[in-house]
């Protein structure tokens, strides 16, 4: 992944990506963008658009400072998606690489939620 890192604060225009997949992991990924958009950290853009190869979506997901995917496990839907676009995110995550086991319960853990958001903030100030 490119190193296209910035600091949380200033103009800089931060977006995020999540998986919102069928499992815990993936609906952990996708609160976490959630609250990195309600905490002011970075945009939450739609996947599904980039996805969908939607022009606006493509030239707003391109425009981007900085680029993050929060992806749920190692198959990588988020970041393929971007990758499949031509857009490389400049920080990914990974939420089973964070020892969160997989399952398919759909149970929302908001601690395992809370440490995602930190590892994005952390790596944002890397």
């Amino acid at each position: 992944m490119e190193e296209k890192k910035r600091c949380m604060c200033g103009s800089s225009d931060v977006r995020v990506v999540a998986c919102s997949g069928a499992s815990n992991v993936g609906q952990i990924a996708n609160q976490a963008a959630i609250e990195l958009a309600r905490e002011n950290v970075a945009g939450f853009f739609c996947l599904a658009g980039v996805g969908g190869q939607i022009k606006g979506f493509l030239k707003s997901a391109r425009e981007a400072d900085l680029m993050v995917a929060i992806d749920g496990c190692p198959v990588q839907c988020a970041t393929k998606t971007l990758q499949h676009a031509e857009i490389e995110p400049a920080i990914q995550i990974i939420v089973t690489d964070l020892g969160i086991e997989k399952s398919h319960d759909i149970i929302l853990d908001e601690n395992v939620c809370r440490r995602v958001i930190e590892k994005v903030k952390d790596e944002l100030l890397s």
